[in-house]
């Protein structure tokens, strides 16, 4: 299956460096640049891309509002946002709106394609490193203590199986290792990941890790070698 891919930045050269890169791969077809954030909707109402390539900065409406605005439509496309510094607060924020993930500009093509189709199979592009890193940059901050409270509420309602299967999500886990660990076939660890999207209001695993991480879950697990 071919991944419909639409590349928005305001950049002209950063573009079509990005269709130079990406278009001789036989899996992606690019059916449409953007400028700005505020042409994404029409362009995806049109054009019906599987995933949106999207640069965090933009002059008049940038990635993470593009971002928000477009994934809380039904139906959405998966979003992967582009930047600079992978340590970066805009791209968490991104993240927490329902980015599947994020690349660096300076990433390698082959990189870029595997992200679009991991992304574009419904896997989340980030590896728990870089999640931890990425909470690591934002835990120092006023909003960090409150955050905490609340995803420790959301997360409470969870069966003690979902709970199982939502830290290890955290962790960066695939549905076939969380399958081994918690004994579990696969098609029914698939299923636990529906119910915890369903039932805490999420778009993807991203979220998951993300509200896992906000919760302090990974600090008692002893499974996660950075916590304590």
């Amino acid at each position: 299956m071919t991944i419909r891919l639409l590349l928005v930045d305001d950049d002209p050269l950063v573009r079509a460096g990005l269709t130079l890169m990406l278009g001789g791969d036989a899996a992606v077809e690019i059916v449409g640049e953007g400028s700005d954030g505020s042409e994404v909707p029409d362009l995806v109402a049109r054009l019906a891309p599987d995933v949106v390539l999207m640069d965090i900065r933009m002059p008049h409406v940038d990635g993470l509002t593009a971002t928000e605005l477009l994934r809380a439509r039904p139906g959405a496309p998966e979003v992967i946002v582009l930047t600079t510094f992978h340590a970066d607060e805009q791209v968490v924020r991104a993240l927490r709106a329902g980015a599947a993930g994020f690349v660096l500009k300076d990433t390698p093509p082959a990189e870029i394609v595997a992200a679009v189709r991991r992304v574009a199979a419904g896997d989340p592009v980030l590896s728990p490193a870089v999640t931890r890193q990425l909470m690591s940059h934002v835990a120092g901050r006023p909003e960090a203590r409150p955050r905490r409270a609340g995803a420790a509420e959301r997360l409470a309602g969870l069966a003690d199986r979902e709970r199982e299967v939502a830290v290890a999500v955290g962790r960066g886990a695939s549905n076939a290792e969380i399958a081994a660990e918690l004994y579990m076939s696969v098609p029914t660890v698939k299923t636990y990941v529906s119910r915890l999207l369903a039932k805490l209001g999420l778009n993807n695993r991203v979220q998951i890790a993300l509200l896992v991480h906000d919760a302090g879950l990974l600090d008692q697990d002893p499974r996660d070698g950075t916590g304590e």
